[in-house]
């Protein structure tokens, strides 16, 4: 391993320091090997650990690995947002002013500086139905039963959730997931279950989000990116709101609140982001 490395741990989807969900960025990681990203990973033991790196490709203006404890993953949202807020303290100069684009292993993420916010493009969703035998495994794993379900989807953006709407952010928050079953449910290649349910209409927030992944160690993530952008592609497909923008709530049940803002986008593309807030700044030694 190459000593000393720049290292942040950066909290997302919040402006105050110790909510939302963190995200440690290794910066300057082209020397590392892919087994000492995993073995770091599982070292820092949060949903994801990043490491930043020289891009591929020509527009790209870094190039980012993204591990669970457990593997690696193609894509992932807070990540993309604490990793761009990484790069931007650390003083690397965006080719386009106010924008980044990262370059991970589904290719291409254009990311938007938005004042004190980052926002990144959702990269195309691929939308299936949830395997009839699944949805029964899945509802005995959350105690709910099909009247608790209104809408049920199986929603790629690079990382993949089985994402089921809930009648109210009510039972979602009271979910006591059984952690065994939905490890032995969620087949290879799925992240993991995405729930939401819709807020009080005097709430700061239109929907309550939680999303659970045990297979890729993270049994509750305190607020998902890529969860939340497939709830995003749910609101979109069944008509859930009439604005172009809404704000979602995640992380109150594990005591880290953060907030999701989305925006949908006339020529059809969902941006997804929030405020993000650097708590530890130093190296990473051998």
């Amino acid at each position: 391993m190459t000593s000393p490395l720049p290292f942040q741990q950066v909290d997302v989807f919040t402006a105050v320091p110790f909510t939302g969900n963190p995200v440690a960025v290794v910066l300057e990681a082209d020397g590392l090997s892919a087994s000492e990203m995993q073995r770091i990973a599982h070292w820092t033991n949060l949903s994801e650990t990043t490491f930043v790196c020289t891009p591929d490709h020509p527009d790209a203006d870094y190039k980012l690995r993204i591990f669970t404890p457990n593997s690696e993953l193609p894509f992932a949202g807070h990540p993309t947002l604490g990793s761009a807020h990484a790069v931007l303290q650390h003083g690397i100069k965006p080719k386009t002013p106010g924008r980044l684009v990262q370059e991970c292993r589904i290719g291409l993420v254009d990311i938007r500086i938005d004042h004190d916010e980052i926002f990144f493009t959702l990269p195309e969703a691929e939308i299936k139905e949830v395997d009839p035998q699944m949805m029964l495994s899945l509802m005995d794993a959350l105690d709910i039963n099909a009247d608790d379900v209104k809408y049920s989807r199986v929603v790629d953006i690079g990382a993949v959730w089985v994402t089921l709407q809930l009648p109210s952010d009510e039972i979602v928050g009271k979910l006591i997931p059984d952690m065994q079953k939905l490890s032995s449910i969620i087949p290879d290649g799925i992240t993991g279950v995405t729930v939401f349910g819709e807020t009080d209409p005097n709430s700061r927030t239109q929907f309550e989000v939680r999303s659970f992944a045990p297979n890729e160690g993270v049994p509750e993530d305190p607020v998902c990116g890529s969860g939340n952008g497939c709830v995003a592609n749910m609101v979109k497909l069944f008509n859930l709101i009439n604005e172009d923008r809404y704000t979602a709530s995640q992380g109150s049940r594990v005591k880290r609140d953060g907030y999701i803002e989305v925006r949908f986008k006339e020529d059809g593309r969902i941006e997804l982001g929030g405020h993000t807030v650097t708590c530890v700044d130093g190296t990473l030694n051998s």
